[in-house]
């Protein structure tokens, strides 16, 4: 058996919600026979009914959402697995993984078989991976100080951007709904915006640098067309950017200190990943403490200015360590009641549970309602870490 499932009642927060917030529970905790080892990163799929979590044993593992019964792991990474995603084009059965083995590899998530690998050159770390370009079909990836490309149809590498980063890619993603053009992050500071049209190269498809000036870990977009860039640094810094002006319009260098002030509870140690609701129009920045309580705190911006707001919900009583990934409930998991997921150094993978049920029992977390996601309107059929 992969996994022990226990209700996990959680403590008492000492940060009282406000009467018109709801409680966030803890649904249940699903504990990792792992010993020591970390659940580094969750995937989940929108077409087939798992959960993917990559653990530092180099290995993925698939769950069931509902119950959490395992359902197996899909083996062969030789180095430590930096990101996963369902992210295959017209493939909703494919997982995919990169690694610092230097590999970009396929899993069919319904037999765990390997069914394709893409391999970087000798010594090669591949750190991020996303799937764009015009055709759907270009698989970039972040490297040691490169970028590189591959027709995911043919498995051939088509590019390799070696002159814009000095150091370690962190992050690639391509703009949603411009695939053309990709993001990435590194190392050496930067944000480099790329045109994939075209034959790619450091001289022609480079249109813009951004300077971060810290180590970069990892970026997202946000806005109603996506127009605006969160950056995440490893010294916790966030900063916003309108990315297609190249122009920062935000940076907050004492960000743990700031989010700790809108809260009542431990200094917020490390962030862990930002969240954007486009049915709200909100983004939330992610903190948690070392002993494993989350928080979320609202980006602001208005005429004076953008600001760290007053924590919106809290994720306590479910890890007793550092958090590495949050996942956000499916459509489906919404109309559930589920939140939605967060693993972590302590090798659990918790589900939280949104609104009144006596499933909450005595946990104390608490969230407001804007963040209490809500199953989107079928309108058109049309539409979409490294260290």
């Amino acid at each position: 058996m992969e996994m022990e499932m226990e209700v996990d009642k959680g403590s008492t927060s000492k940060a009282s919600p406000p009467s018109n917030l709801k409680k966030l529970g803890l649904k249940n905790s699903l504990q990792t026979n792992f010993g020591e080892d970390y659940v580094f990163q969750i995937a989940s799929s929108q077409d087939i009914p798992a959960l993917a979590l990559s653990l530092s044993t180099n290995v993925v593992k698939l769950y069931s959402p509902v119950s959490g019964q395992y359902f197996g792991e899909c083996k062969g990474h030789s180095g430590r697995i930096h990101e996963i995603s369902f992210s295959a084009p017209a493939s909703p059965h494919v997982l995919c993984s990169c690694s610092s083995d230097g590999t970009v590899r396929a899993w069919d998530a319904r037999s765990f078989e390997q069914v394709s690998m893409l391999r970087a050159g000798p010594s090669q770390e591949i750190f991020s991976f996303s799937f764009g370009g015009s055709s759907g079909n270009l698989l970039a990836a972040g490297s040691n100080s490169q970028v590189l490309f591959w027709d995911w149809r043919n498995g051939k590498q088509v590019a390799c951007l070696e002159e814009s980063h000095m150091d370690d890619v962190t992050h690639v993603q391509f703009v949603p709904g411009q695939q053309n053009k990709l993001i990435s992050s590194s190392v050496d500071g930067l944000l480099c915006l790329f045109d994939t049209d075209g034959e790619i190269n450091d001289d022609c498809n480079l249109i813009s640098v951004m300077n971060v000036e810290t180590s970069v870990a990892k970026v997202g977009f946000f806005g109603n067309e996506n127009q605006k860039l969160w950056c995440l640094t490893h010294i916790e810094t966030l900063s916003i950017w309108d990315w297609n002006e190249g122009r920062r319009e935000a940076n907050f260098e004492q960000a743990r200190s700031l989010a700790s002030d809108q809260w009542n509870l431990s200094n917020v140690d490390y962030f862990v990943d930002c969240h954007y609701s486009s049915t709200e129009d909100l983004l939330w920045l992610i903190g948690g403490t070392s002993s494993g309580t989350l928080g979320y705190f609202p980006i602001t911006q208005n005429s004076n200015g953008t600001r760290i707001g007053a924590v919106e919900a809290i994720l306590e009583g479910g890890h007793i360590g550092v958090v590495r990934s949050v996942l956000p409930a499916s459509s489906d998991q919404i109309s559930r009641g589920v939140f939605g997921w967060t693993g972590g150094e302590d090798g659990r993978l918790c589900c939280w549970l949104s609104g009144e049920s006596d499933l909450l029992g005595g946990n104390q977390s608490w969230i407001s309602s804007s963040l209490v996601m809500k199953p989107k309107k079928n309108k058109s059929k049309g539409r979409h870490h490294p260290y």
